[in-house]
């Protein structure tokens, strides 16, 4: 690869686009476990303990994560926090499906089960590429 190409998939990589996509989108989330807490209390799994609390609580990481993400200082470790959390709630994402998919009514179907949790692998690296936790699949820089 030539320096100017290298530099330019550097410069890609370095693009606050899709950081800022992502943190959007944590910050919306954030603020729909805050205001609508119920939604996600129904597909919170049974052995989750104070589940009123940790809805609000997941509500606030993914706001302090979706913040992080903006701030340069605070980028990585929001990164990471962001991953994890993809990590911790992927129990409710299983739950959301088994509930909806074995009702009479299912309301959303394989269409929308399937894509989230085959998605939630790429969601813990998006929140680790945009904190800069990992360049993979681009070149490491020099």
């Amino acid at each position: 690869m030539t320096k100017a190409a290298d530099d330019a998939s550097t410069d890609h990589a370095e693009s606050p686009t899709g950081r800022f996509i992502l943190a959007g989108l944590y910050m919306i989330a954030g603020c729909a476990h805050l205001l609508f807490p119920a939604a996600f209390l129904s597909i919170t799994p049974d052995w989750v303990p104070f589940p009123a609390e940790v809805i609000a609580l997941t509500g606030l990481c993914e706001i302090a994560g979706a913040i992080g993400l903006t701030t340069e200082r605070l980028r990585h470790s929001a990164g990471i926090c962001l991953a994890l959390y993809a990590v911790c709630v992927f129990p409710a994402n299983i739950k959301h499906a088994i509930d909806d998919l074995g009702s009479t009514t299912a309301a959303l179907g394989w269409w929308y089960h399937l894509p989230r949790l085959a998605l939630q692998p790429v969601i813990v690296w998006w929140a680790l590429f945009a904190g800069k936790v990992t360049r993979w699949p681009l070149p490491a820089s020099h």
